[in-house]
């Protein structure tokens, strides 16, 4: 391992890493920021995306071993004491497991259905802002074996970083891309042979008796208002049912009840 002492938080070598919480909100120009074990050994044994450095408080060194050996040889590991890792952080970092890595050119939602499989669930996102929300989303994807997540401009980014940490890794595993417009999509997603079902509490049917195709897009929507009404009246609607007097659930526990459902696991 390429071990790195860090005695000064103003180090340039760690200066992506200064003042996360702030930095997250304006951007990392092309970078995210991934936090913990199970994280950063995705972040290393995915391949998706490229790792650049990590950030690993010394006393947790010795945890990390096997998850740092599945990078290269020349990967910067950058180790320090507990309180020179708050400093270049800005605030107590408990877990003291941080790695940056590379965003890439953002991908285009009809590249990544034209490379899904013959059989392939995908999930549609709308008006997500949650980045809570949207980590466990991508949490249940992965669980139940989504091929791919697709967002609306209106979607939080699931590479913040605690979306990724909420979605244990999930989002640096699930492929996702975003779309423009709606409209368009559906025409598209018809056009690729997916069934197209919109996930409301006022659905058409229950979603016990919906039969999925061999092509499946599931519709979400954001907390509250639910999918937009000119979006339910092009799909077909579907509903979890629940007991008298109480019409939803939040939507991550929507999603995890529908992707169980839908999916061929």
């Amino acid at each position: 391992m390429n071990l790195i002492r860090i005695d000064d938080s103003q180090d340039p070598r760690v200066a992506a890493y200064l003042d996360i919480r702030e930095r997250d909100l304006v951007g990392r120009h092309g970078r995210f920021v991934a936090e913990g074990k199970v994280v950063l050994d995705l972040l290393l044994s995915a391949g998706r995306f490229t790792a650049e450095s990590a950030l690993i408080l010394e006393n947790r060194l010795a945890g990390l071993e096997d998850v740092l050996r599945k990078a290269p040889a020349d990967f910067p590991v950058y180790v320090a004491k507990g309180e020179v890792v708050d400093r270049i952080a800005g605030f107590h970092m408990h877990r003291g497991i941080l790695a940056i890595g590379v965003r890439g050119a953002p991908r285009r939602a009809e590249a990544l259905l034209d490379a899904l499989p013959a059989s392939a669930l995908v999930v549609v996102l709308v008006g997500i802002s949650n980045h809570d929300n949207m980590g466990s989303i991508f949490r249940n994807a992965a669980a139940f074996g989504a091929d791919a997540v697709l967002l609306d401009p209106t979607c939080c980014d699931p590479l913040y970083r605690k979306a990724i940490r909420v979605s244990v890794g999930a989002a640096l595993k699930v492929p996702f891309a975003s779309f423009g417009d709606t409209v368009r999509l559906i025409a598209t997603l018809d056009r690729m042979g997916f069934g197209q079902f919109a996930l409301s509490p006022r659905g058409e049917s229950d979603i016990r008796a919906a039969q999925r195709r061999s092509r499946l897009a599931l519709y979400l929507g954001t907390e509250g208002e639910g999918l937009p009404a000119a979006l339910l009246n092009r799909l077909r609607t579907v509903r979890i049912g629940m007991a008298e007097g109480f019409d939803s659930l939040n939507v991550a526990a929507a999603s995890a009840i529908a992707l169980h459902h839908f999916s061929n696991r």
